[in-house]
């Protein structure tokens, strides 16, 4: 008997918790393969790649995520965060004051665009 999609997810979300993100992207991997417009699938794939520095994969996972969902503030900042982790300052700030505009409040969001600004 095959592994549902779901599973594979919850698997990869577990390893991402318990620190294990190269463990995650197997799970997570095989998961996005079933179903590739999935954005919390995307979005999970892209925090495992980016704590195991793999930043253009996390980069293709967060602009997959803002593709099924343009107002996900959090997908703008992931990508904000691996545009910087790339050197590409101007873009990153694009994507941190995008995510600010749609969580004002968010002082995270705030604080990475006065960094560089």
């Amino acid at each position: 008997m095959s592994e549902s999609t779901y599973s594979l997810f919850q698997r990869g979300r577990r390893h991402l918790r318990a620190g294990m993100a190269a463990q995650a992207t197997v799970a997570l991997e095989k998961a996005k393969r079933r179903e590739p417009d999935k954005a919390s699938i995307r979005e999970a794939l892209g925090i495992a790649y980016f704590r195991i520095r793999r930043w253009s994969e996390a980069e293709e996972e967060f602009r997959k995520v803002l593709e099924l969902s343009p107002v996900n503030d959090y997908a703008h900042y992931a990508l904000g965060r691996c545009l910087e982790k790339q050197g590409r300052d101007v873009e990153a700030n694009t994507h941190y004051k995008l995510a600010s505009s749609l969580r004002p409040a968010s002082e995270q969001y705030r604080a990475r665009i006065r960094e560089l600004d």
